[in-house]
């Protein structure tokens, strides 16, 4: 499946919580995230973004969609990071 992912927390979670996505999705810009990924790993990620959030005042969005192709994306201005992947 292929998701779109934000979170907002707190100062103090905000560096665990980037190290924490860029294992699995690719940074779009600021605390946003985009990529291809699994069920289990998707499940992989949350568990452990729920282990560093406060629940109280931090939040996790995530949008899903079979594959990238069903999304029209748009970019305005500057792209912060290109989704070229090399391996």
């Amino acid at each position: 499946m292929y998701i779109i992912a934000m979170y907002d927390v707190g100062e103090k979670r905000v560096g665990k919580m980037l190290k924490l996505f860029r294992r699995y999705l690719n940074w779009i810009q600021n605390s946003v995230f985009e990529g291809e990924i699994t069920e289990v790993k998707l499940l992989e990620l949350k568990h452990q973004a729920f282990q560093i959030m406060d629940e109280e005042c931090d939040s996790l969005i995530i949008f899903k969609t079979r594959q990238e192709k069903w999304l029209e994306k748009e970019i305005i201005g500057i792209e912060r990071q290109e989704l070229d992947t090399f391996l």
